[in-house]
């Protein structure tokens, strides 16, 4: 199974769509690292990939099971379309949209102080920051 080693480079942008899913290919990276060993700092089945496996409703465990079997990208978007929930093509599209650009901790009790704090250490407004917004930077501080 081919493999981005996390120690040494990020995972795909979490803009980055598969099969009309935001996070995906992210998602992607994180567990196919994790099953290789090569994971670093990263984590699979975080509160990120929750909110995609939340909104198919599908089992993380399932999920990297499937990644398992050397499935490509295209493969594994259409199992996550075919699996868990149905959605219609523009529910997906319109979950991701509103996930891409309106997604944010700073408002969120329990993560505003962890969001306010990375967004002063990479010197970002957390109001008008979503969370890709600050994964992209965060990605791009940690390894260039």
């Amino acid at each position: 199974m081919n493999s981005k080693d996390l120690t040494k480079e990020a995972p795909r942008s979490p803009y980055l769509q598969v099969n009309g899913f935001a996070i995906l290919a992210r998602t992607i990276d994180k567990c196919r690292a994790v099953i290789n060993n090569v994971a670093g700092e990263y984590h699979f089945n975080c509160p990120l990939d929750q909110a995609l496996f939340g909104f198919k409703n599908i089992d993380a465990s399932e999920f990297k099971s499937f990644v398992e079997t050397g499935a490509s990208d295209e493969e594994i978007g259409e199992w996550v379309f075919s699996h868990g929930d149905q959605k219609t093509v523009d529910e997906i599209k319109n979950w991701s949209e509103a996930f891409r650009t309106d997604f944010s901790y700073s408002h969120n009790p329990e993560k505003s102080e962890w969001f306010r704090g990375e967004c002063a250490r990479l010197n970002l407004d957390p109001e008008k920051t979503t969370l890709f917004d600050y994964l992209e930077v965060d990605d791009k501080a940690t390894f260039g």
